[in-house]
């Protein structure tokens, strides 16, 4: 954009002044800097700290009169969908709309936006008119339209399966490398694949399965930790799509017959992606599992996490101790690792040295210095915890503890002054201690060392959007083991599926907890090596399991009955 003249000028400053976004001093000095360098009004209230982008991009809006769109309202022309592809209209939050003659419509978040009118213009070949559009709304539709397009382009390529020969999947098995090179590059794989991405990471899902058999491939995303099917590719395109995300793995393609890893670092118009891809050979082709790392999700503060008060205080005060191990436990996908990286983020300041070792390094936290294990380098948890200590560490975080080599270091280095916090997969808090001992752990440095641990599990939330009253189930109730006084007076709710849900009635995921304080009798029972049960006999008073945690969240409407019991069923004693 240009720079503003005089007239407009005045009526920017009167907008600022009148919407509480800017004093008259902070106008003032905005047009300063504007006048000086040229740099856009919404990039320089951001670098000033005076305002963020999209408070300045609306009073632009307003005072340039461009037309503002309601975008739930308005449904864009498949013919105008078909002019910008997905990848630009996620870069350059951009949402082509209609085309009307050589002209065409698009909403945007910023219509000041020169590159992005540029690209727009360029990639579509037409004239471009422009409306407003808030930039929450404008995702969304972005993610509707684009999202029903990946549907789209598979039917379209479904169309074209029925033009091979009987025996394209013979030709496709015997294909060289240089023939699955050539196909991996056409233009409608490469733009499958990049679409198949984005609707995973705009969904928030954490995995994305490609899986092949004899008729048909399954697409399915695992989203707020159950997997749902979408509509699924072709089969005689797999070899083709497998090939694809090989190579933006840097994987060889061609190797089929053993298992691979690999990495894609993956753009968005929000971030950039990293996804961890996995291959393993089967009996109709390579099944494909993506886990998709999307650090700009951000991180999530201890008291967000949803411990309840008590526990989250009894938590706080452990992990602020000078020296000791605090333990996360729970299975794979139950939100250990974001737990250590909010306790890490509580405790941390310049005046301590932290560092991590990790497999993989999932979310980068400033300050903190972290390791990536790498076994074929020989980096392994136990041989980067014995260089992490040379490194005169306050405190440290182990991904996970697997072997008695790792479990001694980090316990031996409990008990020398630092701080350690780690994971281990087990059912409850008292399994932890059980499970170290089966390590062949001494149980006096255990009983020494060991402050905390934390047991937990992801459940569901209730959609908000289509969360309704529904009354309890008697014997959901039975096998929660609550008495009727529990819920006497309680309104239960269940989400009925809807758009936002993908009819799923739940949208977004929670903590449930199980807080275990070591105390001295718990000390004592870990000296004797006692059972898991046993230790639980010397629970703390008011001490709750992770069901009981969960059914006062569902007695709140957080949750429901059935995705508590769906997820505690193997955490009781």
């Amino acid at each position: 954009m240009t720079q503003i003249d005089q007239t407009i000028e005045g009526q920017l400053a009167h907008v600022w002044q009148r919407d509480g976004i800017l004093t008259e001093v902070q106008a003032n000095e905005l047009l300063r800097c504007h006048k000086a360098n040229g740099k856009p009004l919404e990039v320089l209230a951001g670098e000033l700290g005076f305002a963020d982008s999209g408070q300045i991009i609306g009073s632009l809006v307003e005072v340039y009169g461009v037309e503002v769109v309601d975008l739930e309202k308005v449904k864009p022309e498949t013919n105008a969908l078909e002019l910008v592809g997905a990848d630009l209209a996620y870069k350059h939050k951009l949402m082509p709309l209609e085309v009307d003659g050589g002209r065409l419509l698009i909403a945007m978040a910023n219509p000041f936006d020169g590159e992005a009118l540029k690209a727009a213009r360029i990639e579509s070949g037409r004239r471009i008119s422009v409306c407003y559009a808030r930039e929450l709304e404008l995702f969304e539709a972005i993610e509707r339209a684009y999202g029903s397009n990946v549907a789209r382009m598979i039917a379209d390529l479904r169309g074209s399966e029925s033009n091979g020969s009987a025996d394209d999947d013979e030709v496709i098995s015997r294909a060289s490398v240089v023939e699955l090179q050539e196909m991996a590059r056409e233009p409608s794989v490469v733009n499958l694949v990049n679409l198949i991405l984005l609707e995973a990471v705009e969904a928030n899902a954490s995995d994305v399965h490609i899986e092949p058999f004899e008729k048909k491939i399954y697409l399915k995303y695992r989203i707020d930790g159950a997997l749902q099917n979408f509509p699924p590719p072709p089969a005689h395109l797999c070899a083709a799509i497998v090939s694809r995300i090989k190579i933006m793995a840097d994987m060889n393609i061609a190797e089929r017959f053993v298992p691979q890893d690999g990495h894609i670092r993956f753009k968005t118009a929000q971030d950039k992606v990293d996804i961890r891809v996995s291959t393993v050979p089967t009996v109709f082709g390579e099944s494909v599992v993506m886990r998709i790392l999307n650090r700009s999700l951000g991180l999530i503060e201890l008291e967000h996490l949803g411990l309840s008060g008590a526990k989250l205080g009894t938590f706080e005060h452990a992990i602020e101790k000078p020296h000791g191990i605090v333990l996360v436990t729970g299975p794979t996908g139950s939100g250990k690792t974001t737990t250590l990286y909010a306790a890490l983020n509580k405790v941390f300041s310049p005046e301590k040295k932290i560092i991590t070792i990790e497999e993989p390094v999932e979310y980068q936290l400033d300050g903190i210095n972290q390791i990536p294990v790498n076994h074929k380098r020989g980096v392994d948890f136990a041989t980067g915890l014995r260089a992490i200590l040379r490194q005169d560490p306050d405190v440290i975080m182990v991904g996970e503890i697997r072997d008695n080599e790792t479990a001694d270091i980090a316990i031996r280095s409990a008990l020398t002054g630092h701080m350690v916090f780690s994971t281990l997969h087990t059912n409850n808090a008292a399994g932890a201690v059980t499970r170290l001992l089966d390590m062949q752990v001494e149980p006096y440095l255990l009983a020494s060392s060991l402050e905390t641990v934390l047991a937990q599990r992801l459940v569901r939330r209730i959609c908000k959007h289509c969360r309704a009253e529904v009354e309890p189930d008697g014997g959901l109730i039975d096998r929660m083991g609550v008495s009727s006084t529990a819920y006497s007076g309680v309104q239960f709710y269940k989400g009925q599926g809807c758009k936002y849900c993908r009819d799923t009635g739940y949208s977004g995921r929670q903590g449930i907890y199980e807080l275990l304080p070591v105390t001295e009798e718990i000390r004592h029972a870990i000296m004797h090596q006692a059972s898991a049960a046993e230790i639980m006999k010397h629970a703390p008073t008011g001490h709750e399991v992770m069901r009981m945690d969960g059914f006062h969240k569902a007695c709140r409407g957080e949750t429901t009955l059935e995705e508590i019991l769906r997820v505690t069923q193997d955490s009781e004693m």
